[in-house]
């Protein structure tokens, strides 16, 4: 049996794509990291700052102040992108009206939501998010100056770059661009979004969610400018007990499909930024914090965090001010335009190497129980010429090993014993794309048991 597993490797090697038998470097990705321009986030975050304050309760009639204001600027921005690229991108404005304790009276809440439909596979669906509101240090002050810079202006400027750059390219996978509201207030905004997703049915692949990215000085008046943090779950936020029970028995703690999201963005960034590295941070989200990512991930969907390496404290959630010299609040001279451009590159070569890269590969199982070699399994996804199978150390933080399967669904790898790694899948299409790395089983899938079936983005 191993001699017949080695002979159909070969003849699989044989037979494959050359572009889809190694990690190809992609000559689109470089192109477009190189058409990012940090002035235009400039001028998009003086535009934000100069609504005064941008807070969920704040005024929504004025076209100078507010987040009425704020909002529909953003909603312009996305219209006015959508007619330099000849329509192709959809504009909507998904709203609940909620209160909380944070929002003490009934307050309309709107997203600003941009779609930019797949050519190949419509259903799948990449996503670019921040959030426009904004906030001083009494969380309920909605009528003093909020600049709100860097938190989270900053996110919706890559936002906004991330849809000027690539909607003047087609994709396979339909992209989303979303200006959300009321993060500040409870996570409202990417709840808007998650509940917009799930009622069309979208088959939410990846959402990168940007929220303080634009400061490259920390606390301690160091300045580092040559990387940026990926916060990410390890177990899934919808497991059910019953795959809680399986998962801590045969692992998946460190291989969620978000972790598998965020290892992918980390190869991007090894691969076409310069000087400029992904730090994973296997947590959800800062110690005690969280972002619009979280509503996410509460909907079954794949989802990082996107901040910057060193935040300053001083700058975020503060009033106007200065106290013994030190100057508090976010403003505009604390945002690193040039770092925050790494930022944007890192997020637009992500999505559109994940737009044009086949689905997750579904349905992946391993079998190797008391057998000295390991079966993998997978269930076959459109577009794909060929699939790679995957290992590595149950310690090692990322895949080192792999193996090119053709386009078979499954590889049995002789002499790898199950107990001693940790497998996965990743689906490759005949120029090279290839999609983030599936862990067998509920805990690594990029599907959610019980999700409604696909339709078409819109």
């Amino acid at each position: 049996m191993r001699a017949l597993s080695i002979a159909l490797t070969g003849a699989l090697l044989a037979s494959a794509p050359a572009a889809a038998q190694t990690v190809q470097e992609q000559a689109l990705l470089h192109r477009l990291a190189g058409e990012i321009r940090p002035e235009r986030m400039r001028a998009d975050i003086e535009a934000m700052v100069g609504f005064g304050t941008r807070h969920t309760m704040s005024e929504t009639a004025s076209d100078t102040r507010g987040i009425g204001a704020a909002r529909r600027w953003a909603q312009g921005r996305f219209e006015a992108i959508s007619r330099d690229c000849g329509g192709c991108l959809t504009v909507a404005t998904p709203s609940d009206t909620v209160t909380s304790p944070r929002i003490p009276t009934p307050t309309e809440v709107v997203d600003i939501v941009a779609i930019q439909r797949g050519t190949g596979d419509p259903n799948r669906v990449i996503i670019i998010s921040g959030h426009i509101d904004s906030r001083v240090s009494d969380v309920m002050n909605f009528t003093d100056d909020a600049p709100g810079a860097n938190d989270d202006a900053s996110g919706v400027a890559a936002v906004l770059e991330a849809a000027r750059v690539l909607s003047g390219h087609s994709f396979d996978a339909t992209l989303v661009y979303a200006a959300l509201s009321g993060e500040e207030q409870g996570l409202f905004g990417g709840k808007i979004l998650a509940d917009y997703a799930r009622a069309r049915g979208w088959r939410v692949e990846a959402n990168l969610n940007n929220d303080i990215v634009g400061n490259s000085e920390g606390q301690s008046g160091v300045r580092d400018t040559t990387r940026v943090r990926v916060f990410s779950e390890g177990t899934k936020t919808v497991e059910t007990e019953a795959q809680e029970e399986r998962r801590r028995y045969n692992g998946g703690e460190v291989d969620s499909s978000s972790r598998n999201l965020a290892r992918f963005i980390d190869g991007i960034a090894d691969r076409y930024l310069a000087n400029f590295d992904v730090d994973l941070i296997y947590r959800t989200d800062r110690y005690g914090r969280g972002g619009d990512q979280v509503e996410m991930l509460r909907a079954g969907f794949p989802a990082v965090r996107i901040s910057e390496g060193a935040e300053n404290y001083d700058r975020q959630h503060q009033d106007l001010r200065v106290e013994d010299g030190v100057h508090y609040g976010d403003t505009i001279d604390g945002v690193d335009f040039d770092y925050l451009g790494q930022v944007a590159r890192l997020n637009i070569v992500a999505m559109a190497a994940l737009a044009n890269a086949p689905a997750s590969p579904l349905g992946v199982t391993i079998e190797g129980a008391v057998k000295p070699d390991t079966t993998v399994k997978w269930q076959a996804v459109p577009g794909a010429a060929g699939y790679r199978v995957w290992w590595r150390s149950t310690t090692a933080p990322q895949w080192t090993h792999s193996r090119w399967a053709g386009s078979a669904t499954e590889l049995t790898l002789p002499g790898i014993v199950i107990d001693d790694w940790f497998f996965g899948v990743s689906a490759v299409s005949d120029d090279g794309y290839e999609s983030p790395v599936v862990f067998p089983g509920p805990a690594g899938s990029f599907v959610s048991v019980g999700d409604p079936a696909p339709r078409a983005a819109r």
